[in-house]
């Protein structure tokens, strides 16, 4: 993908649409995490339950500290430094400009930081945290490939294809509990570090 495609797609997400981009584990479907309008497609286009949350997609931790989407613990700050960016979402407090619809109401929100070149140039393009949840019909497996994207999703979305990504999706963890969520990428590495921290 060249920069006019960044571009085009970082567009998409400013004026509310999706997005279906690449990173470092499978597809993810993208829009502006901060409009409800638009996360709220994002759920209808997945047919995702409302009830489930969805995290979002920044391009550094720090990031999204210092625009008051998230607060961190030290214990928080210390995991991010040393998993991200990488394939792990973390649960972090959310703040204001996070709309309940993203986060099921809860008060927690998962933040990812990918590392994948092209994704973070999308990030930073867009401006705006982007929603971080695999880009499929929910029940449906993740998609390594553009072709393995349902048309149900990738017809509602402006599709950035990367090639095939690495496939093993992210680890899920709240580092101030201490509990893996979600089993994934670097899980054995991830409860090693919270053993012992």
């Amino acid at each position: 993908m060249d920069e006019a495609e960044l571009e085009r797609a970082a567009e998409a997400i400013r004026e509310g649409d999706l997005v279906v981009y690449p990173t470092e584990t499978v597809y993810g479907l993208g829009a502006d995490a901060l409009d409800p309008d638009a996360v709220e497609r994002v759920f209808a286009v997945k047919g995702r339950d409302r009830t489930k949350p969805v995290s979002f997609a920044v391009p550094s931790f720090e990031a999204a500290i210092e625009a008051g989407y998230v607060a961190a613990t030290e214990r928080e700050r210390a995991f991010a430094d040393e998993f991200l960016p990488g394939p792990v979402t973390l649960l972090c407090e959310r703040l204001a400009p996070i709309p309940d619809v993203l986060t099921a109401g809860r008060d927690r929100v998962g933040v990812r930081v990918p590392d994948w070149e092209p994704t973070l140039a999308l990030l930073e393009g867009a401006g705006r945290p982007v929603t971080s949840t695999s880009a499929n019909v929910s029940g449906e497996p993740s998609a390594r490939r553009v072709d393995e994207v349902s048309p149900d999703v990738r017809d509602e979305a402006v599709v950035l294809d990367g090639g095939e990504t690495p496939g093993t999706e992210s680890t899920v963890v709240d580092a101030s509990s201490g509990e893996i969520h979600r089993r994934g990428a670097q899980a054995d590495a991830i409860e090693a570090w919270l053993e012992d921290a």
